[in-house]
């Protein structure tokens, strides 16, 4: 792993995307900036104290950084007219609008609305972004093309309450059509575990602790 100051020294643009802590505060200062590559761009939409913007304006000025982009500033609201960058050549600051723009409001309105809808008839999220059971889900989700008649899953015994629940709701609900009308994905589980198993002619009633899951084509 590279250090601050290899990145500093090998980096044409810095960009900042860190949280703000007693340990990074003007992390960007006079001394880190004199490390930098001559010319190099700056930008920062993480926190405004990570950068010391006395000493970025001054290295503006003589040039020893080409250009700037700041989303967020120390002191805000920001205001040119007050602080150490309204006389510094080269540099863009933003009202900290961070993600936020009339497209992305707009587009991130419509991408919820399109998950709500896969969600209340049945399917898994379209991207499954950020999902800590993704592997899973994206296994139950390979049920959907096996025919829904032929399988007969079935959880048996303690592990049954150990097994992730994302295979349970998203493979059932996965399969072309709903095993259960009106229970869509996010319900499965619970009315899997609470569903009454009747055997099958020859086979036992007891549980089997062993057993997790099986299938029957």
């Amino acid at each position: 792993m590279a250090t601050l100051q290899d990145l500093l020294m090998h980096s044409d643009c810095i960009t900042l995307h860190c949280s703000l802590n007693e340990h990074n505060h003007h992390l960007i200062n006079d001394f880190t900036i004199k490390q930098m590559r001559q010319g190099c761009f700056l930008v920062n939409t993480a926190r405004g104290g990570l950068i010391e913007e006395k000493a970025l304006a001054q290295a503006l000025k003589e040039g020893r950084i080409r250009g700037a982009a700041l989303d967020v500033h120390e002191s805000e609201p920001f205001s040119f007219a007050n602080g150490p960058l309204k006389d510094a050549p080269n540099v863009i600051c933003t009202p900290h609008t961070a993600w936020y723009s009339e497209q992305a409001s707009i587009e991130s309105r419509e991408d919820a609305a399109k998950e709500i809808r896969r969600a209340i008839t049945g399917h898994i999220p379209d991207g499954l972004r950020n999902c800590v059971n993704k592997e899973y889900l994206l296994l139950a989700a390979q049920w959907s093309s096996i025919d829904p008649a032929a399988v007969h899953p079935e959880l048996n015994g303690a592990t049954a309450y150990r097994f992730p629940p994302g295979v349970v709701g998203v493979g059932t609900s996965g399969l072309p059509e709903p095993p259960v009308e009106g229970i869509v994905a996010h319900s499965i589980p619970s009315v899997s575990h609470s569903a009454p198993h009747t055997p099958s002619p020859g086979e036992s009633s007891k549980l089997e602790p062993d057993r997790e899951i099986s299938t029957d084509q």
